[in-house]
């Protein structure tokens, strides 16, 4: 199939994908698929007045009749899965089985939402005051920013969307400018699960911007967003971060995951080999759940190097479409550059580099051989997270040292050890300063069902399962005299 017919099978026609500004290549091959459309500036400031009258109508339909939109578009996403997955491919470079995994994280995500609709509790408190009750309840947030990075191009927004949605709030999404059609084919999919839900959805309910760091900064600095979800890189943190609370709106930031694996003596190096390949080359180790660092007990360091060296050389390496390719290309030719830089620095370093070469394969796109590099430390290159796959291996002898090594860095989204014992499984679960913490399976394929980010460097923010929703809502706490007298400080007396 052709990338025009992976675009045209996904609704995506001709006047959406021609006459625009913003080019839009293709991982697998370099080539430009489209020149989309990108929102104006000036269009922006509408498109929020839209998403405020939304919210004043979407607030008060009852949140299972809210719940009912998301079951509907969980709907829509299964009869178009293979087509949004194929976008997903076509646009991110990811192999097809990650592609229609990430829909089917959306679905996932969906049948959550659907169920929170009818679980959104709070809490009775016991009062002090004779005749009182107190209660919290949960109300609705206000518009949503989503905005969203080009490494999981579908599957965050669903992730925010679906909560927001079932909370009460209105969400404009601004994804990545490397990845606007699979928004667009997203938006397509939702219209139609709109059109089904009837005319308690109002207009401006769910809106989509495109376009570069200007429309994202209109929505960041732009008092009625009450909520900016953003992912992506530390430095694009760095910049959103502080804007959104000089406004005091509230934010929820995913980013940098340097993320580490301790190999303890007692491992099952058969399972550790398998979860560590997984995590580290998955999506060509451009997750922020991908396995970066690898902390292995002396003793058996040198074994599993050996048997890693072996599983990175026969990793199939080509075109994401292809039944049997493992490792797809890196998103553009900066990220393998950025990655040959991270690489020499390691060799000054003293590293020894297995792979990591530019692969070649005839297709024109930004392809390599994952990298797993052989360190005597944990120098400054192992600190700073690069997008891509290679994975720093280091040594040590007591777990303490390991401990040490594992959180003396400034990102912390996801991490794990292999280990049959009990005592270091679980002192690593109380002493991993990550949001996600894993025994005997890497850091990366995290499961909607529990609350996924916590990253230290940001305070952490939480997506998808768990009690997630409640950073969508505002909380308020509630008290009821039901008796005949209004308590009064002990002495005071006046006529009324």
């Amino acid at each position: 199939m052709t990338h025009e017919d992976t675009l045209k099978a996904a609704g995506l026609t001709d006047d959406m994908t021609r006459g625009g500004t913003l080019a839009v290549h293709s991982p697998i091959d370099g080539a430009e698929v489209a020149k989309v459309r990108e929102t104006p500036l000036d269009e922006v400031a509408a498109m929020r007045r839209r998403a405020q009258a939304a919210f004043e109508v979407w607030r008060k339909v009852p949140a299972p009749r809210r719940g009912e939109l998301v079951r509907l578009l969980s709907e829509e996403l299964r009869a178009a899965k293979a087509e949004l997955g194929a976008v997903v491919t076509l646009e991110a470079g990811k192999i097809t089985s990650e592609g229609l995994g990430e829909v089917q994280e959306m679905i996932d995500i969906c049948d959550f939402a659907v169920g929170l609709s009818r679980q959104l509790y709070g809490l009775t408190i016991a009062s002090e005051r004779p005749g009182h009750v107190m209660r919290e309840t949960w109300h609705p947030l206000g518009p949503c920013a989503v905005i969203t990075a080009f490494n999981f191009p579908v599957a965050v927004w669903s992730w925010n969307t679906a909560l927001a949605l079932v909370c009460g709030n209105p969400v404009i999404w601004k994804p990545s400018d490397k990845s606007p059609l699979t928004a667009m084919t997203c938006m397509k999919i939702a219209e139609r699960a709109l059109k089904r839900f009837g005319d308690d959805a109002p207009e401006g309910l769910l809106q989509l911007v495109i376009g570069g760091a200007e429309v994202g900064e209109a929505l960041v600095t732009a008092p009625d967003i009450a909520l900016v979800s953003a992912t992506g890189s530390t430095r694009m943190g760095r910049i959103v971060g502080p804007k959104v609370a000089e406004r005091f709106g509230r934010s929820i930031l995913e980013l940098g995951g340097n993320n580490a694996m301790i190999v303890a003596p007692s491992a099952d190096l058969d399972m550790a080999v398998r979860g560590i390949v997984f995590s580290a080359v998955g999506t060509a180790g451009q997750r922020c759940t991908s396995l970066r660092r690898l902390i292995v007990h002396e003793s058996i360091a040198e074994d599993l190097v050996a048997r890693l060296t072996k599983a990175y050389a026969s990793l199939p390496i080509g075109d994401p479409r292809k039944k049997g390719t493992l490792v797809g290309p890196l998103i553009d030719a900066g990220a393998r550059d950025r990655m040959q830089a991270a690489l020499e620095r390691a060799r000054a370093d003293g590293g020894t580099v297995h792979g990591g070469a530019p692969a070649e394969t005839g297709l024109g796109g930004a392809y390599v051989a994952p990298a797993l590099v052989e360190m005597p430390g944990q120098t400054d290159v192992v600190c700073e997270e690069t997008f891509a796959p290679i994975l720093y291996v280091m040594r040590y002898s007591d777990f303490d040292e390991a401990l040490a090594l594992h959180n003396a860095v400034p990102q912390g989204l996801s991490s794990c050890i292999f280990t049959l014992n009990l005592r270091e499984a679980e002192a690593f679960l109380q002493h991993s300063d990550c949001g996600i913490t894993n025994v005997n399976i890497g850091p990366s394929g995290a499961e909607i069902g529990g609350a996924f980010g916590g990253e230290k460097e940001t305070g952490g923010g939480r997506e998808s399962g768990s009690d997630a929703w409640k950073g969508y809502m505002r909380r308020a706490t509630n008290t009821v005299n039901y008796s005949d007298a209004l308590p009064l400080a002990q002495g005071v007396k006046f006529d009324v």
